[in-house]
C-alpha cells in the first residue's frame, strides 16, 4: 500500500522549496555582484541555466533506486578517479583548464567542468558503501575492527586526495577530510580511537600552523610547501601587513560586510569593491546589501537545509543511505563553515564556494548530483521500509 503512492506524495516539496529559495538568493545576488563590472558575461542567465541544468540532473538521478546505486558504486568512484588522473596527464591548455594556478578543468562546450564536484559525491558513495558492508560483515564491534574500518576509508580516500593535490587544489582536499572526519563519527568508531586521531591530527594542524609562521624556510624546502600557500595562512592572521596583496580579498570583504550594519544598504546600494564578489566572496555582497538581517536569513536557510537532509537520514531504513545523506551533509556544512568563515576572517581564505549561491557550474552540478541522490532516497524512501535492500 506504502508503496502505491503517486508522483506528489512521494516527492519531497520541502527540499524543492528550500532549493527554490537559495535559488532566488543566488539569482538576486549575483544580479547585484555583477554591476560592478568586473566581467562582461550575464552571470545570472549563467546561474540560472546552472540550476536548469541541475534540475535535469536530480531528475535523472532520482529516477534510480538506492540499491542501484549501491551496485554501481565503484564504478562511478573508478569514473571520478579516471576524471582525476586525465587531468594530471593531459597538457594544460588542451582540453584540461589552469587557473589561479591550479590544473583542476576540462573545458567543454557548456564551459569548464571540475571534475572535484562530481568525485566529493562519489566519494561519499563509496565510503557510504564500504561502512555499510564493514558492519554487515563484522556485527561484533571491537577495536580491532574498528581500526579494519579506519584503514578502508583512508585507503579509499587516498587515491582522489592525491591527484587533487597534484591540481593543486587545498580547498576540495579539505572537503575530503571533512567528509572523511564526519562519516568516520557517524560510523560508530569508538572513541578509543577517533579522540587519539583527532587529537593527532589537531596537533599536526597546529604544529604545520606554527612553522608556517616561525620556520617559514623549513615548511617550504622540507615539506614542499609552495610560498603562496603560507601567504594565505600570514594574510588570514594579519591582512592589513598584506593589504596590497593577499590580505586584499579579506580587507574588502570585511568592509563590505561590515558596513552593511544591520539593514544594509539594499539591492544594489554596494559601496565596496569586492574581486570574485559573484562567486567565492558571494556572501561579502549579500552581507553590504542586506545586513546582518540578510545574512543570517541566509544562514538560516542553511541550518534549514541540514535540519531537513539530517530528518531524511534518520528516516532511511537502508545503512548505505543513511551514510550516504550524512557524508552530503557533512559536505554542504563544512563548505558554508569555510566559505562565510574565510569572509569574516574566521578561517584562511579557500577556492570554495558557497553551496547553491555562488556562480560556478560545476559547482551548481555536483551539488545537484548529491541532492539527486536524497531526492531519490526519499522518493524510494518506502521500498525499504523492512530492511536494507541489496
Amino acid at each position: 500500500m506504502e508503496t502505491s503512492r503517486n508522483f506528489t506524495q512521494r516527492f519531497d516539496w520541502t527540499l524543492a522549496m528550500i532549493i527554490f529559495i537559495f535559488m532566488c538568493i543566488s539569482l538576486t545576488a549575483i544580479s547585484s555582484a555583477q554591476t560592478s563590472g568586473q566581467y562582461s558575461a550575464n552571470y545570472v542567465f549563467l546561474q540560472l541555466r546552472g540550476y536548469i541544468i541541475g534540475a535535469f540532473i536530480v531528475a535523472f538521478v532520482m529516477f534510480f533506486e538506492p540499491s542501484q546505486y549501491k551496485k554501481f558504486t565503484w564504478y562511478l568512484y573508478g569514473f571520478g578517479v579516471f576524471l582525476l588522473v586525465m587531468l594530471f596527464i593531459i597538457p594544460t591548455g588542451s582540453f584540461a583548464v589552469e587557473i589561479n594556478g591550479a590544473k583542476s578543468w576540462f573545458k567543454t562546450p557548456i564551459g569548464n567542468i571540475q571534475p572535484a564536484e562530481f568525485m566529493k559525491t562519489f566519494y561519499i558513495l563509496g565510503l557510504a558503501w564500504l561502512i555499510s558492508k564493514h558492519h554487515d560483515t563484522t556485527p561484533i564491534k571491537t577495536v580491532k575492527t574498528d581500526l579494519m574500518l579506519l584503514v578502508k576509508m583512508f585507503g579509499v580516500l587516498a587515491l582522489p586526495l592525491f591527484f587533487i593535490m597534484q591540481q593543486p587544489d587545498l580547498g576540495s582536499a579539505l572537503v575530503f577530510f571533512a567528509i572523511t572526519a564526519a562519516l568516520i563519527i557517524v560510523a560508530g568508531v569508538t572513541w578509543k580511537i577517533i579522540l587519539p586521531v583527532f587529537i593527532a591530527a589537531a596537533g599536526i594542524g597546529a604544529s604545520l600552523l606554527w612553522m608556517a609562521i616561525y620556520k617559514q624556510d623549513f615548511i617550504q624546502n622540507t615539506l614542499g610547501f609552495d610560498p603562496y600557500q603560507l601567504a594565505r595562512v600570514y594574510s588570514w592572521l594579519d591582512p592589513y601587513s598584506y593589504a596590497a596583496s593577499e590580505g586584499y580579498h579579506l580587507i574588502t570583504s570585511l568592509n563590505a560586510i561590515g558596513s552593511g550594519e544591520i539593514f544594509g544598504k539594499g539591492y544594489g546600494g554596494r559601496e565596496v569593491y569586492v574581486a570574485e564578489n559573484h562567486t567565492d566572496f558571494i556572501f561579502a555582497v549579500i552581507g553590504e546589501e542586506w545586513g546582518f538581517i540578510g545574512a543570517s536569513f541566509v544562514i538560516c536557510m542553511y541550518f534549514l537545509l541540514v535540519y531537513h537532509l539530517t530528518k531524511i537520514a534518520l528516516e532511511m531504513k537502508d545503512s548505505f543511505c543513511t551514510y550516504v545523506c550524512a557524508g552530503i551533509i557533512a559536505m554542504i556544512t563544512f563548505h558554508v563553515l569555510e566559505n562565510v568563515g574565510m569572509t569574516i576572517q574566521l578561517l584562511p581564505i579557500t577556492g570554495i564556494p558557497l553551496p547553491l549561491i555562488s556562480y560556478g557550474g560545476s559547482s551548481m552540478m555536483g551539488i545537484s548530483l548529491a541532492l539527486g541522490l536524497v531526492f531519490s532516497m526519499k522518493f524510494h524512501h518506502r521500498s525499504y521500509m523492512f530492511g536494507d535492500d541489496e
